[in-house]
Order: C-alpha cells, then structure tokens, then sequence
C-alpha cells in the first residue's frame, strides 16, 4: 500500500490497523512494527536479506517523535490485538 510512498509512523499505524493476526503473513497484511532479528520491515512487510525488500521512504524524526513513538510502542505491547501470540498465521514466525 505504501510502496514508493512515505513509510513514517502514521503509514505504519494504518497498515497495523488493518493487519489481521489470524490471516496468513502478506504484502498486505503484516505487522509493520514487527523485528526480525533487529531489523524492521519495508512498506510490503519484508525484510531486509529478503527477496523482495527494499528500502523503504523514511520521514524525518526528532527526539520528541521518537518519545512519542516509543510511548505508543509500550501501548501497544501492553494491548496487543486479538489473536497476535507467537504462531499465529499473521507473525514473522
């Protein structure tokens, strides 16, 4: 969805709104705020050493976004969304 186009933590929160743990890992359906061995995905869910990654548009930050983003990280590691447990068709597993 947001291939070619800027990949900032308001687009990552609209793709984790419409990712859907239940449904199988997809371009369209993946947990953008997902890391796999340290390494966050690109706007299609993949990873970086992955076939189809590639680099994604970043927007700027500073200090107070990055506080910011980490206090909405917290939130959401302390609600996760039904159905996001380790295993689930949705994950990196």
């Amino acid at each position: 969805k947001y291939e070619g186009q800027l990949f900032d933590n308001d687009a990552k929160k609209d793709v984790y709104a419409a990712w859907d743990p239940s449904q199988p890992r997809s371009p369209l359906n993946f947990n953008p705020f997902e890391t796999w061995e340290g390494n966050s995905p690109d706007a299609s869910g993949f990873y970086p050493g992955e076939g189809g990654y590639k680099d994604p548009i970043r927007g700027d930050v500073s200090f107070q976004k990055m506080m910011d983003e980490r206090a909405e990280s917290e939130q959401r590691a302390a609600n996760p969304k039904p159905g996001d447990v380790p295993g689930a068709p949705g994950c990196r597993n």
